[in-house]
């Protein structure tokens, strides 16, 4: 069997919804199992009107929940025809009256709790993957609509939850493996999950994608697809760089740092249950079918190009640390990582001296307590509008000399600061933010202009 996952662009309306289909009839055969995100843009809307409704605004997160409810029914009835529309109507407004009433209920408390922040946000992938399990019978598909908050179980960390995975993959062989067997196509939401009283809960924004691995995983999957709306991983972000081209295959690894320091077509921890299970991922483009995409395995063939890659990491804040001589001995980056832990924000860079650290950090409004509390422990400063460029390659483990091309064709750029070696396939490095895209641009053109034929299309 195989897993297939379709974003938000690749669900957003009728049309792709019947793309989708016939992407998922030619694979009939393979025995899938379909993992849906909510359609484009509708998890931001049903934040926004989360936070309306928080802030005491009923008026507006209703108003946002009529015209949700008008763009669902409206691709439902394309769809479906009135036939079957007119069947399949109450289910959906149900959903919504329910959606409704807690709107309304968040507004009368005038707060907005992580709890039900998960509660609202998961409407999207509910919604989706009720209309998509309907469209594909409509098409033809013997499918079967599965609650995936029925089947991952996770921790009760709302709005970033962890998926407990002995449990869900007990449950996803007793709910999904038997409709496999049958001959019928499960169509999941992604993003979704409940603990184990039955409460919902999410596992983060751009779960979907980590849905379908912990989904593959529990089933043992043959491979996993990821359909978006690009053709594969690319060797920068196109919208920089209008010459950059597809990578036809990478490592798990790579790819996994890619995505962490700022490629988007991927989730950060989607690759994570693949990598213990040893199963293929590959990313493909609902809009163009044929192109091969991206495969992404365990070990990739020699490349021999230094890098696969270069991902950019804009609106990053440095947090630089500084303690008195010899205080970083015992304890002190403890405290540190303390700190960080109980504002909730994640590091991405780290880097140390006898007497300060420096670390990265996304933008965000937590910064300011973050330092107030870092203040008790040294000396704290912040600066913002930095970027963060990474340069991806698992030639870099044994090749000399590849940092001295890099910096040397960037003698004129300040750099922040500098990271290699944690990985061992990655050369990160911090800029100004308004230089980041002609520091990309610069590198790109020197590191890709004689691409590998095998790696890259």
């Amino acid at each position: 069997m195989i897993v297939m996952k379709f974003g938000g662009t690749s669900v957003q309306d009728a049309k792709a919804i019947e793309r989708a289909a016939t992407i998922v009839k030619g694979r009939a055969a393979l025995k899938p199992v379909v993992v849906v995100s909510a359609m484009a843009k509708v998890t931001d809307q049903l934040l926004a009107m989360a936070r309306a409704a928080g802030n005491g605004d009923r008026k507006n997160a209703l108003k946002l929940c009529r015209a949700l409810q008008e763009r669902h029914y409206n691709t439902a009835g394309e769809l479906l025809g009135t036939a079957l529309f007119t069947q399949f109507h109450s289910d959906l407004g149900l959903d919504f009256e329910t959606l409704d009433e807690l709107l309304r209920g968040i507004a009368a408390v005038g707060e907005l709790t992580p709890r039900t922040t998960d509660y609202v946000s998961a409407f999207g992938e509910v919604l989706s993957s009720k209309i998509v399990t309907a469209a594909f019978s409509a098409l033809g598909i013997d499918s079967a609509l599965v609650d995936s908050r029925e089947c991952i179980v996770t921790d009760i960390a709302h709005t970033r939850a962890a998926p407990l995975l002995e449990e869900t993959n007990e449950r996803l062989r007793k709910t999904v493996q038997p409709l496999l067997e049958s001959g019928k196509v499960p169509v999941m939401g992604g993003f979704i999950g409940s603990t184990k009283a039955g409460i919902t809960t999410t596992i983060g924004r751009g779960g979907s994608d980590y849905s379908a691995a912990i989904v593959g995983a529990g089933l043992g999957a043959e491979k996993i697809e990821i359909w978006t709306d690009v053709d594969g991983m690319m060797t920068t972000d196109p919208n920089i760089c209008s010459d950059a081209r597809r990578i036809k295959v990478i490592s798990f690894d790579e790819a996994a740092e890619l995505a962490y320091f700022g490629a988007k077509v991927l989730h950060p921890a989607t690759v994570l249950p693949a990598v213990q299970k040893n199963i293929p991922v590959y990313v493909l483009n609902s809009r163009n079918p044929p192109c091969e995409g991206t495969r992404i395995i365990a070990r990739a063939p020699r490349c021999r190009n230094f890098f696969k890659a270069i991902a950019v990491k804009k609106r990053i804040t440095i947090v630089d640390v500084a303690a008195p001589r010899m205080q970083l001995a015992h304890g002190f980056l403890r405290g540190i990582f303390e700190a960080f832990d109980r504002h909730r924000v994640a590091v991405d860079v780290v880097s140390t001296s006898e007497v300060s650290v420096s670390l990265t950090v996304e933008s965000n409004d937590s910064i300011p307590a973050l330092a107030a509390d870092l203040a008790k422990l040294a000396d704290v400063k912040y600066e913002g509008r930095k970027a963060i460029v990474c340069l991806v390659g698992e030639n870099l483990r044994e090749t000399p000399g590849i940092a001295a091309r890099v910096f040397g064709e960037l003698s004129d750029v300040k750099i922040r600061m500098i990271s290699q070696g944690a990985s061992e396939i990655n050369l990160t490095f911090v800029v100004e933010e308004d230089a980041a895209l002609d520091v990309v641009r610069r590198l790109h053109k020197t590191f890709f202009s004689d691409l590998d034929v095998e790696v890259f299309a």
